[in-house]
């Protein structure tokens, strides 16, 4: 009986593992599933030994601040693997943790396979060579990777992006309405991130462009590791402003409008063809050593992937109130969401692959 260690360290690792778990069990029933994650994953048929807050830290500064909790998730992970003794160890992107996870798996001669590979691409090229010192197969999801690894001499096998799938057979709950819908002819999502503290730097100044629009309905996407305690905090009495609890998809097609955290939120929104306008910030400290690293010309995957802007990115100190309100403005513009529309109708085109879970799937249990 085959057993399979899968370690995802953030949300979006979550959604793609818990497909990829569906897969994995249709094609073997018998498998054994172990693996670090959240309800997804542990709904798809995996037993969960460690949830996603305990593991996710972004940034500089605050992988320091929780270097303890962290050093203890490397002894705990190596204890969880050591006694269950997989036939194989998938890792889903968190390149931080896992590829310090996938050298010590490779020097124990554990099989490692990495889903979704690190942005070596963006920054941190040295990754590169862990990845093809410790990592037997590499998945990647996105077009360009491929060519890119293959420079490296990595064979890199592309299976297509999971979220087309996961949106492709994903069916609208008819039951769902969006609090107060009929109160506004303009319904916007706003979507500040799965970690904690993108919550306390992005979401107060999403809701200041709230504060100004008592004429439009706003919903804050909440994902399932975080409480929303969290969120009420911030919105403090605010009336035209809703938590839409884990369901970020219905939200997505029923919105006109999207704000958008930096991350694989991005894709999705592009996906449902909602406008959107991406916005991220973290400490001062974070950004000045990112912004000397980070190689790209872009952040959000929207953008990466098209190769140039499709949407607007406000970063750091361009993310205010003043270029919030005038971006918006002109995302209302019919023209405008037109052309997004034919623009994300192409990236989901070049995304395309049948079924990346499936073919994910297929590489895993040969």
């Amino acid at each position: 009986m085959a057993k399979i260690f899968i370690l995802a360290g953030e949300a979006s690792g979550d959604l793609h593992g818990s497909y990829l778990i569906k897969e994995l069990l249709n094609r073997d029933s018998k498998l054994i599933i172990k693996a670090w994650g959240g309800h997804k994953m542990n709904t798809a048929g995996a037993e969960i030994l460690r949830s996603l807050e305990h593991l996710a830290f972004m940034g500089f500064t605050e992988v320091l601040k929780n270097f303890s909790t962290i050093l203890e998730n490397f002894s705990l992970c190596k204890k969880q693997i050591s006694e269950f003794k997989p036939d194989v160890i998938v890792f889903i992107d968190y390149p931080g943790f896992n590829l310090r996870m996938a050298k010590w798996a490779n020097t124990k001669g554990y099989k490692t396979i990495q889903y979704i590979a690190p942005a070596a691409w963006a920054w941190k090229e040295n990754r590169v060579k862990k990845i093809k010192k410790y990592v037997d197969e590499l998945l990647v999801i996105l077009p360009f990777e491929k060519a890119f690894f293959a420079k490296h001499n990595i064979d890199a096998h592309f299976v297509g992006h999971p979220l087309v799938e996961e949106i492709d057979n994903w069916k609208p709950d008819l039951n769902f309405s969006l609090p107060d819908f009929k109160n506004s002819k303009t319904h916007i999502g706003l979507f500040p991130g799965s970690r904690l503290q993108e919550i306390k730097l992005i979401l107060p100044k999403m809701l200041e462009y709230v504060k100004l629009k008592s004429n439009f309905q706003f919903y804050i996407a909440v994902p399932d590791n975080l409480n929303q305690q969290e969120y009420l905090a911030h919105i403090n009495g605010i009336e035209n402003v809703h938590l839409i609890l884990s369901r970020n998809y219905d939200l997505l097609n029923n919105i006109e409008l999207a704000i958008v955290s930096s991350g694989t939120a991005t894709l999705e929104v592009a996906l449902f063809e909602v406008p959107q306008v991406v916005c991220y910030q973290t400490n001062t400290i974070s950004f000045q050593i990112a912004k000397k690293l980070i190689k790209t010309k872009f952040i959000s995957l929207v953008n990466l992937i098209h190769g140039e802007e499709v949407v607007k990115e406000l970063i750091q100190e361009e993310f205010n109130l003043e270029n919030l309100q005038a971006t918006i403005n002109v995302l209302l513009n019919e023209d405008e969401k037109a052309r997004l529309a034919k623009d994300y109708r192409k990236i989901k085109t070049s995304l395309s692959k049948e079924n990346a879970s499936k073919n994910a799937a297929e590489i895993i249990l040969i």
